[in-house]
């Protein structure tokens, strides 16, 4: 006679072993079991709306499983239906966006105050490392203050590397210039914050790490940390070592982003 605490070992077997997806549809299947710790329920509904979305068109592209797990895996899908969310919400602006102040060269929101500046996938981590390399030994950000993003100008305050900036910064505005300098001077000041499109990429690599669960690490990275490592010659993999964020990073940004809400 089989006991209820066997039974419940060989379900957890079935499930993390003899159920692996052979294919885009057996990941689809997943998609509604997947959780984003830390975010609501509507975010968390919107993020498995868009995976849902994006592994129908992959399956109908005849994408091999294989080339869409490294993409969710590396945060590549991530980076895409963040554009996507974001896309759809300049559409109809909020207001945050219509009153912004943000400006080139005004860069009191690049004082990484924290440190961290931002949790990026790895699919950025590459892009910015690749784009920051060829400046390697030149000024940057630091040389005007101590704090600021390693992509930064010095002189001018401008990113020099904008293209390749990764969605944290995309994602970041506010409507009064002077409140983002008395942050980044450790005051409290309003009028700064993400788009509302930032918690829908959180809640897609939330959902993506939930998704691989025993098929394949889902990490996240210090943005800072990946800007200081290009900039010093560091090579990209000790810079992705350095810079790997510990597996409670994603949650804890993610129940932030929640909290704080967005425009």
């Amino acid at each position: 006679m089989t006991s209820r605490a066997d039974r419940r070992r060989a379900q957890k077997g079935a499930r993390g072993g003899a159920k692996r997806p052979a294919t885009i549809a057996d990941l689809a299947a997943r998609v509604e079991r997947a959780r984003a710790p830390g975010l609501g329920r509507s975010a968390e509904a919107r993020g498995r709306r868009m995976l849902a979305a994006y592994l129908q068109t992959a399956a109908a592209h005849g994408l091999p499983l294989s080339r869409v797990v490294a993409d969710l895996a590396e945060g590549a899908v991530t980076l895409r239906l963040g554009e996507v969310a974001r896309d759809s919400l300049m559409q109809a602006p909020p207001p945050a966006v219509a009153n912004a102040a943000c400006a080139d060269g005004c860069a009191f929101c690049c004082i990484l105050t924290e440190g961290d500046g931002g949790l990026i996938t790895e699919t950025e981590a590459r892009r910015l490392h690749a784009a920051l390399t060829p400046l390697a030994g030149q000024p940057e950000g630091r040389a005007w203050h101590a704090a600021a993003c390693p992509a930064l100008d010095p002189e001018t305050r401008s990113c020099r590397v904008y293209e390749a900036r990764p969605t944290i910064c995309r994602s970041f505005l506010s409507v009064d210039a002077a409140a983002c300098e008395t942050n980044a001077n450790g005051g409290e000041a309003e009028g700064a914050g993400l788009l509302g499109s930032h918690v829908d990429y959180l809640a897609v690599q939330a959902l993506a790490r939930d998704l691989l669960k025993g098929i394949a690490r889902v990490p996240t990275y210090a943005m800072a940390r990946v800007a200081a490592g290009a900039v010093e010659g560091e090579s990209l993999d000790d810079t992705l070592d350095g810079a790997r964020h510990g597996s409670n990073v994603l949650e804890r940004t993610c129940r932030d982003a929640a909290k704080a809400g967005g425009a």
